[in-house]
């Protein structure tokens, strides 16, 4: 029987996200509903994605009994909110990065999971790419020796008139939660198992109060490093390096959500699933990996996924809160 997807939102990931599990196969994932904030929005949502029942609202989603799975795929700022309401109706979920906006809302997510006994997942959708996998097989198979040292960059320039979702404190806005959480993510999946024993971050605030640029080091155990840099003022080369004692690995860009390696050995390219659809993201046919990831879990009666446990979200968002505090970035939801 076909995982029935719930679909949390109507803005452009959920698009993709829907472009991207219909290149699996309809008999293993079928879109069933689409809520959003208004009837009317989810109904034209529902009209041009041809999705068979839409709904006004979160909790009429959350009802219905033929919904095995949700996707997550509003603002930041909602995220913990809806996921409780899908938990507390003994939903699957799939929650878009960040699931939370800080520490204290990730354990109210992970602890309510854990105590319905209901698999919920945050949605780092890089862990699940083919190119991230065979990184970290070859990473296992010592073909760089002692990885030393992971370099992430991750910066674009928002403009003159930058989305209010990046740029607004109410909105959890800003470099740190929006991208920093993949350069923060490669270095914890370069390192699994180590946590930072020292984090080191400057950076800068814009008048709205959220970050524009910060500068990151994580020191690990044994002198292992991660220098990683995030900017929504700048183009970085938005790439990463996993550097071995016998060679490097370069993850090039888009580093995230990669579809090649460049290694010591020479560079293996990756395909994506074909899709006609258009997307608004870059390679966002790759969505569909974490998909199919949940519903392998869902056949295999798991609560929580190997390759992205809870305490794998809770240990980024550690990172990410201290990395706030040193910056002195406060949300609302912080108070």
């Amino acid at each position: 029987m076909a995982t029935r997807w719930g679909i949390c939102g109507a803005g452009r990931i959920a698009h993709d996200f829907i472009a991207a599990v219909r290149t699996l196969p309809s008999t293993e994932h079928q879109i069933l509903a689409v809520a959003a904030r208004s009837l009317d929005r989810a109904q034209q949502f529902a009209t041009g994605h041809s999705i068979p029942k839409a709904y006004g609202s979160y909790e009429d989603l959350a009802k219905d009994p033929n919904v095995d799975a949700v996707y997550v795929g509003t603002v930041h700022t909602t995220h913990v909110d809806i996921a409780v309401l899908m938990i507390e109706h003994m939903k699957a979920v799939l929650c878009e990065k960040p699931i939370g906006v800080n520490l204290k809302e990730v354990r109210r997510l992970t602890s309510l999971a854990r105590e319905k006994n209901t698999f919920l997942m945050e949605g780092l959708w890089s862990r699940f790419f083919p190119a991230w996998i065979e990184l970290e097989n070859r990473i296992k198979s010592g073909a760089i020796g002692d990885v030393r040292l992971v370099m992430a960059n991750f910066g674009f320039n928002v403009g003159s008139d930058p989305p209010e979702r990046l740029i607004k404190s109410e909105l959890a806005g800003g470099a740190v939660l929006d991208i920093g959480i993949y350069a923060v993510t490669v270095a914890s999946f370069v390192f699994p198992g180590l946590k930072p024993e020292k984090i080191v971050a400057a950076g800068n605030l814009l008048e709205t109060g959220v970050d524009e640029q910060v500068g990151i080091t994580l020191v690990y155990p044994g002198g292992k490093l991660a220098n990683l840099c995030i900017s929504l003022g700048a183009d970085l080369p938005r790439d990463a390096f996993i550097i071995g004692s016998k060679g490097t690995i370069k993850i090039p860009f888009p580093f995230w959500c990669p579809t090649k390696l460049e290694t010591p050995s020479g560079d293996v390219e990756f395909s994506l699933p074909e899709s006609d659809a258009s997307f608004n993201f870059v390679n966002s046919a790759g969505l569909c990996y974490q998909a199919a990831e949940v519903r392998k879990c869902l056949v295999a009666g798991q609560k929580e996924c190997d390759r992205m446990p809870l305490s794998e979200t809770e240990s980024v968002m550690e990172i990410l809160d201290e990395i706030r505090r040193q910056i002195g970035l406060v949300y609302p939801q912080d108070m």
